[in-house]
């Protein structure tokens, strides 16, 4: 089967945004498959590799499957028949799929797309700022992650070191800088200002006015969440900066909604 005729969809559904600027807002979901990053602390393994090469029914929201973007067009109608809701694509790594979040744009013209990325690939958001309402940027800490894992030659590659980061992150921030964004930093409990500062730096430089959420992270498989003292430091230091921050944790982790 052909991935860029059709597109692996782990999920579709409806609930609450649980991060981000839009924190707190009903929305309709879809998660794409596939992601080579590996960050210590993901939320959302089972989305990380790809389904078998068998479509499945897309009526069965809940199973991973190839779909077409009439498929995903009319499984978003049917979870959100008014059409009010933004759709919040995200993953795994949406930009893996920029096919996707252009050609769901053209079905789907009157409905806020909005894109949630690691920041990681900066020539295919490039390709999809058209067609987007809305970014929600990570800041990813080269310490949090392990070796990116290759999906194959047909994706951009991620940034493999420190340097690659700052290169990449420095490209994301310039393309977002004017648009409706915002980006997301995930503190774990043995990272404080040392660890952030040159991705502040370079958020005051290229993007000030963009919001910056601080998220502790979610303890999970061995990693722990900052303590209050931690995340005020950060805080401070980051608004003394300039920027606008705001430290909030997964609301849907709190209000067991996925």
């Amino acid at each position: 089967m052909n991935s860029r005729d059709h597109f692996p969809i782990q999920e579709a559904f409806a609930s609450i945004q649980g991060e981000g600027l839009f924190v707190g807002e009903a929305q309709v979901f879809v998660r794409l498959m596939g992601c080579p990053l590996r960050c210590r602390w993901c939320d959302t393994p089972r989305a990380l590799g790809l389904p078998g090469a068998n479509p499945i029914a897309a009526e069965d929201s809940e199973a991973p499957a190839w779909s077409s973007l009439d498929d995903a067009a009319q499984r978003i109608d049917a979870l959100d028949p008014s059409g009010s809701q933004a759709i919040s694509i995200t993953g795994g790594e949406p930009l893996m799929w920029p096919e996707f979040i252009t050609g769901l744009r053209a079905r789907l013209p009157g409905r806020r797309l909005h894109l949630e990325t690691a920041g990681a690939f900066p020539a295919a958001l490039e390709e999809v700022l058209g067609s987007v309402d809305h970014i929600s940027a990570d800041h990813k800490l080269p310490a949090d992650l392990t070796r990116p894992v290759a999906l194959g030659p047909e994706f951009e590659s991620p940034p493999r070191n420190a340097a690659d980061w700052r290169e990449t992150r420095r490209r994301v921030l310039a393309l977002v800088a004017e648009r409706d964004a915002c980006f997301k930093l995930v503190v774990a409990a043995e990272r404080g200002w040392p660890d952030f500062e040159e991705i502040l730096a370079d958020h005051v430089q290229l993007a000030p006015r963009l919001p910056l959420f601080l998220q502790p992270v979610t303890p999970t498989s061995g990693v722990a969440a900052p303590d209050p003292d931690q995340l005020l430091d950060l805080a401070c230091r980051a608004s003394s900066m300039g920027l606008s921050v705001r430290v909030v944790p997964q609301q849907h982790v709190q209000l067991g909604v996925r």
